[in-house]
């Protein structure tokens, strides 16, 4: 079988004919980027090929590279099939790095009331006198100081075995720690002395790219510890599809694993911050998309993707956190948040207690986008919420020089309206390597503001200037020239990318607009627009309705919550009582299916334009069109 080796590493790796470079790279430990899911439509995956033959189709691929490129071996990872042994140069810029993980959330405020509890005792030992068992006189003990009443506490085996030696050996001055479990209470540690002070929990985003975890002190409820990291999942596919994929090809227990191992890692780094121990978290709460959390679960998955997209379970689940590979207290809980549907998961549920949409009577909408977008419409009485494929290009995907929030992808651009000069920032303040989402869409509002495109994303190459130009496959405009980039190369923008990023908004807002017809109301009854997750966190209002990714509503109006995932995860685990209103804020959400609503694809198309084909619907946004045809003449 052909050996491969990669460069500069000299890692090898022996694979079977046919195998491509990236599935070879990822069996040889490396995580690779590869926004499209491995179709070969981003062209982030590239390779060079310094020795060897692979099948790999530069025509048909050739648009993701220069002629030098090709001539030095560069091919799409995905793409090239392995035919014998090779000597393959892994560029950095092909490899996963550090991302920009968006960690804030809005810190709200709620009652704490947590779950979990412990009572430092003092106890008498047994006499002929008084022979009560140890675990009656545990459990005394534990009601006397204001605890459960013995009757409701239930002691599992793992504990009764601990309980006689930890008694004697600690001259019966004992903590003992009780959970608030469904029907009744559990002891679940019995520890020496007085450890009252090292009591915690942690709040988990279980993300399909990204885990964000939280610790916090179950005692007064501050925060101890943040950190995240990504998702290691990534190696067995990059979006949802894929992963179920691998699941159905006996991945699950591989892809249940790597959920743990994820949010352990991150679980790890927080403690570690805090200067606590792990045996020390005695409860886990997790939000995430329905398909992650039943990887977690280690439920297959699979039924979801296929009619009539059936998930094994919606309401919110308890388990054993050790039984699930977390590598907290051998006793902790684990809390997974309820889901509405296949696509509207916990994290959407945890969105909207984040947000308070659901207790007001003013009517908001909540958009979290990413590769999938959600939204959701309604207030405190009823709720609308559908689901859908925002396309990669928002992320970076199928744009030339689209790239996650890595160091070097800009992420805030203006341009000069009259010169074109463009003025931008970038992730560490690097030489610019790529654009990231929120800089895409400043980019694509300031290319309609300056009227360097039309209202269908058209290039106009009529204007005088060297970055409007025809590329080697489209017109494009260039944002930065090679000798400001860190790549080497010009940094551009081309018509395709532009017609890319109008499908992927024109998705976003034909589902808002389907849901605010579906409830009957205008865009004027819509008070707040929420904006979750990190796309959401760092993009320009104005540009956003300027675009049409969202409904045009005065920019006071919208908000960012930050990650809403973890914030509703922190307030279920400091706050008990909100997880009863988890189950019903899922149940007063009606689901609609997108792919059932033929009225979907009509405004899909209306949509399908800057800002929209109906410009009453943006009296603003024509204003400002109409300023940039009399500046252009």
């Amino acid at each position: 079988m052909p050996v491969i080796t990669f460069l500069p590493s000299y890692r090898k790796i022996t694979v079977e004919s046919g195998t491509t470079i990236l599935d070879a790279a990822r069996l040889a430990g490396f995580q690779m980027n590869v926004v499209c899911g491995g179709q070969g439509k981003c062209g982030k995956c590239i390779v060079f090929v310094k020795a060897g033959e692979v099948s790999f189709d530069r025509e048909k691929f050739g648009r993701f590279f220069t002629g030098e490129e090709l001539e030095a071996g560069g091919c799409l990872g995905c793409q090239a099939a392995v035919l014998g042994d090779l000597q393959v140069l892994i560029p950095e810029s092909s490899l996963i790095q550090e991302q920009k993980i968006l960690i804030e959330s809005l810190g709200l405020e709620t009652a704490f009331s947590p779950s979990v509890w412990k009572y430092a005792l003092e106890l008498q030992p047994p006499t002929l006198d008084d022979p009560s068992p140890d675990l009656t006189r545990l459990l005394w003990g534990i009601e006397k100081k204001g605890g459960p009443v013995v009757e409701k506490i239930y002691a599992p085996l793992e504990v009764l075995h601990l309980i006689p030696r930890v008694l004697r050996e600690s001259g019966w001055r004992v903590t003992g720690t009780v959970a608030l479990v469904p029907g009744g209470y559990r002891l679940i540690n019995v520890e020496k002395g007085d450890t009252t002070a090292q009591l915690y929990g942690a709040a988990v985003d279980l993300g399909t790219t990204t885990i964000v975890v939280y610790v916090r002190s179950l005692v007064d409820g501050k925060v101890v510890g943040v950190a995240s990291n990504y998702n290691r999942q990534i190696t067995c596919g990059e979006d949802i599809l894929s992963r179920v994929n691998y699941a159905r090809k006996g991945g699950l227990p591989k892809l249940q694993a790597l959920a743990a191992e994820s949010i352990n890692i991150a679980l790890k780094s927080a403690a570690n911050t805090a200067g606590i121990d792990l045996d020390d978290v005695y409860e886990v709460v997790v939000s995430g998309n329905t398909i992650m959390t039943h990887i977690l679960m280690g439920m297959d998955p699979a039924y979801m993707i296929e009619e009539p997209y059936v998930p094994v379970v919606r309401r919110y689940l308890t388990a054993s956190a050790q039984r699930l590979g977390i590598t907290v207290n051998g006793n902790a809980g684990l809390f997974i948040f309820p889901a509405v549907s296949d696509f509207i998961g916990g994290d959407i549920v945890a969105d909207i207690l984040a947000c308070g949409m659901s207790e007001g009577e003013d009517v908001s909408l909540m958009i979290d986008i990413g590769t999938n977008f959600e939204v959701v419409l309604g207030n405190r009485d009823w709720m609308f919420a559908c689901a859908g494929a925002a396309g990669p290009a928002l992320e970076g995907g199928e744009v030339l020089f689209g790239m996650r929030a890595n160091p070097g992808a800009i992420e805030r651009i203006t341009l000069d309206m009259e010169t074109l000069k463009p003025h931008y920032e970038t992730i560490n303040q690097v030489k610019p390597r790529g654009i990231c989402g929120s800089g895409l869409i400043d980019l694509l509002a300031e290319l309609l503001r300056a009227c360097v495109i039309d209202r269908t994303g058209r290039i106009n190459t009529n204007i005088p200037d060297d970055r409007v130009r025809m590329g080697a496959h489209h017109p494009e405009f260039v944002v930065a020239w090679k000798e400001e980039t860190g790549i080497g190369k010009d940094i551009v923008i081309t018509e395709n990318d532009i017609k890319s990023l109008i499908m992927s908004k024109a998705s976003i807002l034909a589902a808002c607009i389907l849901l605010m017809k579906e409830a009957g109301i205008e865009r004027e009854a819509v008070k707040k627009i929420y904006f979750s997750g990190a796309f959401g966190n760092y993009i320009n209002k104005e540009n956003a309705i300027l675009v049409g990714l969202v409904p045009e509503v005065p920019v006071e109006q919208i908000r960012n919550i930050g990650n809403g995932a973890v914030e509703g995860a922190n307030i279920a685990l400091i706050n008990r009582k909100m997880r009863k209103r988890l189950d019903e804020i899922a149940k007063t959400v009606a689901y609609i299916e997108l792919n059932a609503e033929p009225a979907f694809m009509d405004e899909y198309t209306r949509a399908s334009f800057l800002p929209h084909t109906d410009l009453s619907l943006f009296p603003g946004v024509q204003r400002i069109l109409d300023s940039c045809r009399v500046r252009r003449g």
